[in-house]
């Protein structure tokens, strides 16, 4: 149950976010914005969602996840709804950012939750369905759904649609969910022992403040944190994007672009599963943390070659299948950025979330706008998907050859990786 209303969150939220590239037409016309302008508009989003991802960790490793989420999904209920009343460039840049703020607390609430309700071995499969399969699956049915909505409903209802999703979700949340298994009247005495007995002995299981310097100096973190940028700007690029891709380069309508973008999201929900799948089964005969990055790494390697043919402006079948692979390959990763984020600091769950998260949302403030200001200044998406090819091989040459295994203390306690505690 607390799982499915994690998941369930997560859905909401990248529907919330991805809507507008839904509604770029009728944005353009209602506000008078540009192409370029648009860019600028979805990456404010990250702006306010790095800042908040990183100061969001904290706080739910402080306060507990159902005190943090319950503010949060109050916030981006009511920024969503104001997008359509937001009247102008300006306005739609303020609305913007503090959707971003209010959206930032769920990847660390996850990855704390997770942590505290599941055992390690365990976690690869559970952390692919909140970060890979929830996130992919959003995406997958944003298409049709939004499109559906906005035929229904108008593109302004389709916004207050998503709104009305958040309150159900708080409503149900308030009842449903708690910080930890002995918070819970529906875990026995028998599950709550299973569940600890998987912990890391660094772990703890209350709430505790930040450690801010074993946390900032902590190596394995920051190549998580590298990596899921350069996975990031592929992600973010092809989320506020695609759409305008397909109907640009193929005279697609927004209905046939959001049909046609099913494709790679589906992909993504295979590769998600596929990498929690593996990333358990990896655990369970070498529990190392190398071999985790060694996974990840080759993922962005081929996620990387996979778009080699889209610089060479491909038919729309070659465009599709470079997009779905991959989109694929990169979702393998999904859930394993939260695993590896626990494996750095088993201790501060939420904070180590936080930090990679704040790393993912830096590349949705540089992808949306160079990805605009490219097609703004030349026409054409070649450019901006050699850049997100280029930087898929840097991530992957960042985690294959940079990460540490922790030694001694380090190893159970959660200290800075490759440093002694």
């Amino acid at each position: 149950m607390t799982l499915g209303l994690i998941v369930g969150l997560i859905v909401i939220n990248y529907l919330d976010r991805s809507a507008v590239s839904y509604a770029v037409g009728p944005l353009e016309s209602a506000f008078g914005i540009t192409t370029a302008q648009y860019g600028i508009i979805s990456s404010v989003f990250s702006v306010g969602y790095m800042v908040a991802a990183f100061l969001s960790g904290p706080l739910v490793d402080r306060f507990g996840c159902r005190r943090v989420l319950l503010v949060a999904v109050a916030l981006f209920s009511v920024t969503t709804a104001l997008i359509p009343v937001a009247g102008s460039f300006a306005g739609l840049l303020v609305v913007r950012l503090l959707l971003g703020v209010a959206e930032a607390p769920a990847f660390p609430a996850a990855t704390r939750t997770v942590s505290r309700w599941l055992p390690i071995r365990e976690r690869g499969v559970a952390l692919a369905l909140c970060g890979g399969v929830a996130v992919s699956g959003s995406l997958l049915v944003a298409g049709p759904l939004l499109t559906w909505l906005t035929d229904l409903v108008g593109w302004r209802g389709m916004f207050w649609t998503l709104a009305l999703l958040g309150v159900a979700w708080a409503a149900l949340a308030a009842v449903l969910l708690r910080d930890l298994p002995e918070e819970s009247p529906r875990v026995d005495a028998a599950e709550r022992a299973l569940i600890a007995a998987g912990q890391e002995s660094g772990a703890g299981a209350g709430r505790a403040p930040v450690r801010w310097r074993p946390l900032l100096t902590n190596r394995n973190l920051w190549v998580v944190a590298g990596g899921y940028f350069a996975w990031g700007f592929m992600f973010w690029g092809f989320m506020y994007w695609l759409p305008s891709f397909l109907s640009d380069a193929y005279g697609m309508s927004v209905r046939q672009a959001g049909a046609f973008a099913i494709a790679p999201w589906a992909a993504g929900i295979v590769g998600a599963l596929a990498g929690g799948v593996v990333i358990d089964r990896i655990y369970r005969r070498s529990p190392r943390i190398r071999t985790r990055f060694a996974v990840m790494g080759v993922a962005l390697l081929l996620a990387g070659a996979s778009l080699i043919p889209l610089a060479v402006a491909p038919t729309l079948t070659v465009a599709l299948i470079s997009i779905s692979l991959g989109v694929g390959f990169g979702f393998v990763t999904g859930g394993i950025w939260w695993v590896a984020s626990i494996d750095a600091a088993p201790d501060q769950p939420g904070s180590a979330a936080g930090f990679a998260d704040a790393a993912f949302a830096a590349s949705g403030i540089v992808a949306p706008s160079v990805m605009g200001f490219i097609v703004s200044g030349t026409g054409s998406f070649s450019s901006g998907f050699v850049v997100m090819a280029a930087l898929a091989v840097a991530g992957a040459l960042l985690m294959l050859l940079v990460p540490r295994e922790p030694t001694g203390s380090a190893a159970r306690t959660g200290a800075p990786a490759g440093r002694a505690a």
